[in-house]
Formats: C-alpha cells, structure tokens, sequence
C-alpha cells in the first residue's frame, strides 16, 4: 500500500551457502503491530537487523517513513524505536541516567529529555526506582525500562525482537497491557516472539516464517480459520497412544479430520467436537480436554513439532 510505514520488498540474506532471508516481502501500516514467528532459526533476528540497517541485505529493497534504508539508516533510525532480546541497559547509570544518555544520542537537548524522563518512568511503573541502577532491577522491570528508552525520541515504529522473553507471567501480562496503550496511542510495532498469547492479544497481523521464507500471513483468527479445523481434543493419560493406535479406536479415529502425537498425547482435530467426545467416553481411563483451535495450533502445523535447535 501507498501509505505504508515500513516496507521490505524481496529480502535476501545469505551467510555462506546458507540463505537465512529468502525473498521475503511485508509492509507495517500506520498504528498496526505486526507479528514475525517462527522456530529458531527462521529469520526473525536477521529480518530485524536489516530493518535496523544493521546488516545489508544481499537483495531487495527497504524503505522507512519515505526513506531508503540503509542509504538513509540515520535519518530512519531517529524516528525508530528499539527493544533487543539481549539487555542493553548501561549498568553504571541509574534508571533516570539510562534515559537521559539515551536520548542525547539522538541530539536531543536535555531539557526536552529531562521533561520526558518522569513520564517515561511513569510509564514503565518505576517511579520509584529513578535513581536505582539496573543491577537493582527484576527481570521485568528491565524490560519495561528497556521499553521506554526506545520511546525517549518519540519514535513513530518500535521494533521488538522478543521483548518479554525470560519473564514471569505477571511481568509479561505487565508488558503487554503497556505495548497495548502505544497501540491506542497510534504507535506501530514490529514484534517478534515465541509467545503464540502474546502475538494473537496484540498482533493485528502476523508472518509466520520458516527456513527464511513467509509461509503464511493475515489476521490471527483468519489464519487459523484458514488453516485448522475449529475444535481441538486433546486426549492423555495412561497408554493413551497405544490405545487410540488400536483397532478398537478406530471409530473413534473416524470422527477426527486430522490426528497428530506429541509424546503421550494425542491431538484431533476436528469441525464437530461432540460425536468425538461422545466416542471418548468409552474409554474413562483416557482424559481429554476440549478446546477451540489457536495460534499454537497454527504454529505447530505450519512448521512442525520437531524441536529446532539455536543456530
């Protein structure tokens, strides 16, 4: 689209005889949160670092807010905002100190940045920690200091390459009721995660990527609706898989559009939940949990199940 904020047209990135980007093209819209997963190994750091211009792409083509990147990679960076997955917090500086530093490297005078400090901190709930030094500092609290530095310069996109990785749920759930309020506010976002809640409660759209390349995009509830059947039965317990690998489950079986194991448990899935259920429950010494299909489940079929390791 015309107005986009952010667009990558026909990325490549190689390292070696490894392609690690391979033709991929997205655009971010004004006041949209855009969602990259996919399993280790798929692309998303790499993606992140050319939008950054921090490495060049061997093809394709990056243009932020009107400007070519990374020809233009200062211009662009000034109106970025930027959560990396490792923390990059000065130590030796206090909560306070980090912002202000922070935003002199974007030539702002100190007083504008010393006016933004306390709602910054405001912000990220540590008022109360302005003259704590990040050594001080819980694991979420890091992270939500992370996030306001990166909006010191009022950044127009922030881009966050798995921000709240590492986290206790209540860190997490605090991190996203923030992310949420610069949505409301019309920021826009660039996310990377491995947290299926976390892209389907903020995500208005997602790539999911594997082996470099865009297998899928749209809305979370499209995608899943495209791809997965409506209702999934979960089935565990004691010999379940021998069980349901037997002959006398295979009416049961039937019911099902697609099974698949993980483990001990067993996955169907299907559009009429109830006649399974009702065949389940032939068998009591199995247990079962009936849910609706989600992001996971999307996850899983588009990518596989086999653990992928770093690297």
């Amino acid at each position: 689209m015309d107005d986009a904020l952010f667009s990558c047209s026909d990325l490549v990135k190689r390292f070696g005889a490894s392609t690690v980007v391979d033709q991929l093209s997205f655009e971010i819209q004004p006041g949209e949160c855009l969602g990259v997963i996919g399993p280790n190994g798929a692309g998303k750091t790499t993606t992140i670092r050319m939008c950054l211009g921090q490495t060049a792409p061997d093809a394709g083509h990056i243009t932020a807010f009107g400007m070519d990147m990374p020809a233009q990679a200062l211009a662009i960076k000034q109106r970025l905002g930027v959560v990396s997955q490792m923390d990059t917090l000065d130590p030796d500086f206090d909560c306070a100190e980090n912002l202000l530093v922070y935003g002199r490297y974007f030539g702002l005078p100190d007083p504008v940045i010393r006016e933004r400090i306390p709602r910054l901190l405001e912000f990220a709930a540590l008022s109360h920690k302005a003259r704590a030094k990040p050594g001080e500092l819980s694991g979420g609290m890091k992270r939500r200091l992370s996030l306001a530095r990166a909006l010191v310069n009022d950044p127009q996109l922030l881009l966050l390459d798995e921000p709240t990785t590492g986290l206790d749920p209540q860190a997490r759930h605090l991190m996203w009721e923030r992310l949420q309020w610069l949505l409301q506010q019309g920021k826009s976002i660039l996310l990377t995660t491995h947290f299926m809640d976390e892209a389907e409660r903020l995500c208005s759209r997602l790539l999911v990527l594997d082996h470099g390349r865009k297998i899928a995009e749209g809305r979370p509830r499209e995608l899943i609706s495209q791809h997965l059947e409506s209702d999934v039965v979960e089935v565990y317990g004691n010999g379940a898989r021998d069980l349901i690998e037997s002959e006398a489950f295979d009416a049961a079986r039937a019911l099902a559009a697609r099974i698949e194991t993980s483990g001990e448990t067993v996955f169907f899935y299907t559009a009429s939940a109830m006649p399974l259920l009702t065949a389940l429950s032939a068998f009591p010494r199995l247990r079962t949990l009936h849910r609706p299909a989600n992001l996971e489940d999307l996850f899983l079929k588009l990518t596989g199940r086999q653990i992928r390791e770093e690297g």
